[in-house]
């Protein structure tokens, strides 16, 4: 097996409690711009690209959920970081609760943003339909399908806003977006939420339709001493789109769960 080159960024507070920020699939680490500088002033970031984004290569290995975590426990372990705090959206959300049920140890917490726990056929089929878009045209085939699924209107008529995402899809690369497409057919991991142990936070846009807010609420009653946060006037990608909503959110979880 390969090894998993992750272009990364480290920030803020020195000497603090790490917070790593996993951004979802066709975003990258700049997905998050919005909501480092307050999480910053009091905690040390790490945020990074997943491989075939952003500024990380795609690789030859299959694509798994799996792989996905141990990519990140790579990347602590190069930075010789022990334990650390995650929050990620949609797709990082979802390698999150894998890390946070089967390596608990290397989590302090867990935020989970706009993400499903499950793969029912119809999600299922989606991605297919999307991986055989992208296999014939290019990601230049899904931007416009996928902007107007994960925003609100009211974002959708921001131009600056719309084009910040735009540039950020077409920075996927080809087999970036299909391998981590095909690990998400797999997802599972609704059903072994109970067996969850450390502190969670479920948060999700109040007008999420990818993950819909019904379906965050049912993963957060099967999740044992978790906490949720609807966030209004958000879709799917709330970190950019609510990005200050999205940060007092997190900071007051994290304030709460951390150990000075």
């Amino acid at each position: 097996m390969g090894k998993t080159v992750l272009n990364y960024q480290l920030s803020g507070l020195e000497g603090a409690p790490v917070v790593t920020l996993a951004h979802g699939l066709a975003t990258d680490l700049t997905m998050w711009d919005f909501v480092v500088p307050r999480l910053e002033k009091h905690y040390r970031v790490l945020r990074y690209d997943s491989r075939g984004h952003g500024g990380s290569p795609a690789t030859a290995d299959n694509f798994t959920l799996d792989g996905l975590g141990l990519d990140v426990i790579g990347l602590l372990d190069s930075l010789k970081i022990e334990r650390t705090h995650f929050v990620g959206l949609s797709m990082g959300g979802m390698v999150g609760m894998g890390l946070a049920l089967d390596r608990p140890e290397r989590l302090s917490s867990l935020v989970v943003c706009d993400a499903r726990g499950d793969a029912p056929q119809a999600y299922r089929d989606s991605w297919n339909d999307r991986i055989a878009l992208v296999r014939a045209n290019g990601i230049e085939a899904i931007v416009e399908p996928t902007l107007a699924r994960w925003f609100t209107d009211a974002f959708k008529a921001r131009e600056d806003g719309m084009k910040f995402m735009r540039d950020m899809v077409l920075r996927t690369s080809v087999d970036g977006f299909i391998g981590s497409a095909e690990a998400l057919k797999e997802l599972d991991y609704a059903r072994r939420l109970p067996e969850m142990t450390l502190p969670t936070l479920f948060l999700v846009g109040g007008e999420d339709a990818g993950a819909p807010p019904a379906t965050m609420r049912t993963m957060h009653e099967a999740t044992p001493g978790s906490s949720f946060v609807e966030i209004a006037g958000a879709g799917h990608i709330s970190a950019v789109e609510q990005p200050e909503a999205v940060a007092a959110a997190v900071l007051e979880f994290l304030n709460r769960t951390t150990e000075r």
